[in-house]
Parts: structure tokens; sequence; C-alpha cells
């Protein structure tokens, strides 16, 4: 990445979202957990669960506090470090995240206040709803951001009007129900429960291994293998959903995870191990694995998967689509006030037009895309390849602990049905570890996302390059050095803060005499 205003833009977004994820995941599996927790105890009026909801819930609200203040700065900057952006696919973008702010967030901060301040003045089941609406909250909020995201990697249901210059809703529902958003939306979610779990699954470990809190722990462990689980299953299956897309609307992002620099014969191989250079354009020391790739990219035998050499060679050819395309619609935009354009210009413009977003790619070296010179169209064209040993080996890090995170959680399950989870220490040991596992593999996969799209800000539509704001170097780096320092300092807090929460331990609950312990079940017999 050059140090530019671009990649200080560019670095100073990734970063600032990279450290806000490190909380999303463990904020959208725990509240899940304890929905779960609280039903049991519903269900069956003992104590210990009442005590286990309560004290992941005390580790899910420090993490809730601090994502919503780390993910507030996020949405500043479409403002600040891309106001071109925010001008030109505001009128889409901007939709799912006002819904979010005005639906999901207040929903999710209403019931997780309620969740917190009303186990006293709530019946059992009143407060069981209200967890599993803070659920829901939260997991609805990260679905209008998932998308607003999924709209970025795949432009539906918008069309740009040629005389103000920005991107505008031709169809609302496409944009709600685009099918990279909605798997990116699962996926993600999915991803979640596995970090949420892998967490209640290694402090239960620690606790085990210290002989403390032990009924607890067991309990704790039970859920998280078994949530985990299937969890973990979940996210490979839904993964695979992500990867098929990626071949019908992202083929360069494809083609780069696999370092495929030459299209191969269907069904294409899949390399299991290599070594990408980026500048001879070829892969050292591959170890391939016959027709995976292509099962899993076409889901057939016999449709190819384009090589980055060929894939290149098309963005050429599109970007002189675009500069005709740019042509048309600075005629259209020279015409007096209003001036109709002629039938033949507005079909022009609109055959021509999914490609206007490649004769952009050529603003990096001219001010007019129509004034390209060949060298400047074939430097545009190889702009569309991304880095790809960064993206090959984020893909190939988050896979391997996706399976281990299988294995991890269906031993756990194996021990929990037989009765053994403190049986075999070393497991436990193992179980610890693996706490930081899920968030190396959940920032990997958001890795493989974003700079698998670059250089697009808006797939096949803005170039990163010109959906910059105009600010000073200085500017952009002061900014991403404060935002680095303060992050920082939130997770050191942060990690003190639920340390300290986990050392300290649950609080025990008193067991009643009125009645309220009494199991949901036996009361409905009774009557």
């Amino acid at each position: 990445m050059d140090l530019d205003i671009v990649g200080l833009s560019r670095l100073q977004f990734a970063m600032t979202a990279l450290y806000h994820f490190l909380f999303v995941p463990l904020t959208l599996g725990l509240s899940i957990l304890l929905a779960i927790m609280e039903t049991v105890y519903v269900m069956t009026g003992r104590p210990i669960w009442r005590q286990m909801t309560k004290f992941w819930g005390v580790l899910f609200g420090i993490n809730f506090a601090l994502g919503v203040s780390t993910g507030l700065v996020m949405e500043f900057q479409f403002g600040m470090n891309w106001s071109y952006y925010s001008h030109y696919v505001g009128d889409i973008f901007g939709a799912p995240l006002a819904i979010e702010g005005l639906m999901a967030f207040f929903l999710e901060a209403t019931f997780v206040g309620m969740f917190f301040f009303g186990w006293d003045r709530m019946s059992r089941v009143a407060h069981c709803i209200v967890t599993w609406l803070t659920a829901l909250g939260t997991n609805f909020s990260a679905l209008w951001i998932l998308i607003a995201n999924g709209w970025m990697q795949n432009p539906v249901g918008a069309r740009l009007n040629p005389q103000t210059l920005r991107m505008e809703v031709s169809d609302f529902a496409q944009v709600l129900f685009n099918p990279v958003a909605q798997a990116k939306f699962v996926h993600t979610v999915s991803a979640g429960y596995v970090v949420a779990s892998i967490f209640v699954l290694g402090v239960s470990a620690w606790y085990l291994l210290k002989g403390r809190h032990i009924d607890l722990a067991r309990r704790s462990m039970t859920v998280a293998a078994s949530f985990g689980l299937a969890s973990s299953l979940s996210v490979v299956v839904l993964g695979d959903e992500s990867g098929y897309l990626s071949s019908e609307h992202q083929k360069m992002k494809l083609a780069a995870i696999e370092a495929m620099w030459h299209t191969e014969p269907a069904p294409a191989p899949f390399t299991a191990f290599g070594f990408p250079d980026q500048a001879a354009r070829e892969t050292h020391y591959a170890i391939q694995i016959p027709w995976v790739m292509g099962l899993i990219g076409t889901r057939s035998l016999t449709e190819e998967i384009p090589g980055i050499l060929d894939l290149v060679k098309l963005a050429e050819r599109r970007i002189r689509e675009g500069q005709r395309a740019y042509d048309a619609l600075q005629q259209i935009r020279s015409l007096p006030p209003g001036a109709a354009a002629s039938a033949a210009l507005t079909r022009t413009f609109d055959g021509l037009s999914p490609s206007l977003g490649y004769a952009l790619l050529l603003k990096r070296y001219v001010d007019d895309p129509r004034l390209a010179t060949e060298e400047q169209i074939a430097k545009a064209a190889w702009d569309t390849v991304p880095q790809v040993a960064p993206l090959y080996w984020s893909f190939r890090v988050m896979v391997g602990l996706g399976l281990f995170f299988i294995v991890l959680t269906g031993t756990f399950f194996v021990l929990s049905a037989r009765r053994k989870l403190d049986a075999h220490p070393w497991l436990l040991k193992v179980a610890v570890w693996s706490i930081p596992l899920p968030w190396i593999a959940a920032e990997c996969g958001w890795i493989v996302a974003e700079l698998g799209r670059q250089p697009w800000a808006v797939e096949g539509v803005l170039p990163t390059a010109v959906a910059v704001s105009n600010l000073g170097i200085e500017t952009v780096l002061f900014t991403l050095l404060g935002f680095v320092a303060l992050y920082t300092v939130l997770i050191v807090v942060e990690m003190k803060l639920m340390l300290a929460a986990i050392r300290k331990g649950p609080q025990p609950e008193p067991v009643h005499g009125d009645g309220a312990d009494v199991p949901l079940i036996g009361k409905v017999r009774a009557v």
C-alpha cells in the first residue's frame, strides 16, 4: 500500500475497523448464549443458571460498551475521510446505516439496560424475553451494517443519475435481499457465535483447572461446546456459499485468494500451499488438490474459474467501454438546463454505464479518462488485482482455524455427553490457550473480504482512489496515530476489566423461599 492520501485513508479505516471487530463478534455470540442460559433457568428454576446468566452478562456488558464506543467513530469517517464516497453513493449506503441507528441500535441499547437493571423488577419470563430481545437487537444491528457492506461488494438496486452524479436507489428490495449481503450476515454472525463459544469454553476450562466454580464451569462448557460445534459447522457451510457468490460477483477476489494466475481447466484445483509472487505473476512450490476449487467456486465439473491474467484483459476491455460511457456522460452533462439528451445518446450511456466505474480507474493517472494513453489503460487494468499474498495467507489461516474449532468444540461436546469434561487436563489447557484464535480467524476473514475488494470502494462502480476526501497527508496521519493510540488504550482497559471480572468469578445467588425458583414446567403442571 502506497502511503499517500489514499493509502493512509485506507489504513486508517482498516485499523479502526479491525479494532472495532475485536468487540463485535463476542457481543453477537454472548447475547445468544445469555438467552439460552436464561431460558434454561426459566424452565428449570435452578439458581445456578441465573448465576451463569448474570456472570457472563457482566462480561457481555463490558464488551458491549466498548464495542459501541469504537463503532461510532467509523461512521464519522465516511464524512471525514471518504467525502466523495458519501456524495456518490450516500443515498444507498446511508439508508441501511440510518435504519441500523434508528431501529437496531435503540432496540439493542434499550433492552441491554433492561437486562442489567430488570432482574428484580420483572418476572422471570419477562426478563427472559428481554434477554432474547437483547440478542435479537444485537444481531439485527449487524444485519443492517452487513446489508450496507454487502452492497459495496455487489451493488444492486441502484443506478447513476448523470445530472447529479449520484447513485440513486432504483429497487430497495434488491438492496435488502442482496444475496451477497445475506450470505455475509449469516457467515459473520456464525463467526461471532464461534468467538463467544470458544471464549466461554476457555474461561470455563480455566475455572476447572483452578478448581473454582465447578458447577458453573461444567454447565457453561456444555452450552458452549454444543453451540460452538453447531456454529463452527455453519461457518464452514456458509463460507462455502460466500465463495460461490464470489465466483459470480467478485471473480478477481476469488482468483487472488487462490493465487490463480492462469485460467485452469475445469474443475480447477485448490492450491493448499504455495508462495504467491505478484511481481513474477506465479505461485512458487504450489501444492494443489485436484477439482476442489472448481467444486467450491462453481459447484460444477465443467465451469471454468478465470485466472488473474484473463481477468486483467477483461478489465482492460471494460476500461475502454468505460471511456465511451464517460464520453456519453460528459455530453449529457454539457446539455443546456432543461434540454433532453437524444435517444441515441441515452441508449449509448445506459448500455455502457455498467463499465463507467472502470473508466474512473484512470483518474489516478489522468484527469480526463478519455485522454488516457495505452500505457495508462494497461496500468489501470492491473490496478484491479489486489495484493495477492495477504489474501492468500489470510484465507488459509481462517480456514485452518475454522477446522480446528470444529475439532475442539466436537471433542468437548463428546466429553460433555460422557460427563468427562475434566478428565483430560491437557485438553482444558488447549481450550484456555485457544481463546484468542477465533478473533484471529475473524480478523483474517475481514482482511479477505475488504482487501479482496480493492481497488474498489464499491465493486465495479467507484474506485477507492476517487472516493477519498481531499485532506492533507499530515491530517490523516495524525488522526491515524491518534485512533491507534486511543483504541489500544480501550483494548487494554477492556482486557483489565474482563480479567478482573473473571478472577472475581460469579456472585452467589440466594435461594428464594417464595416459589421464585420453582421451574416453569412445574408451575404449568400444577395449573
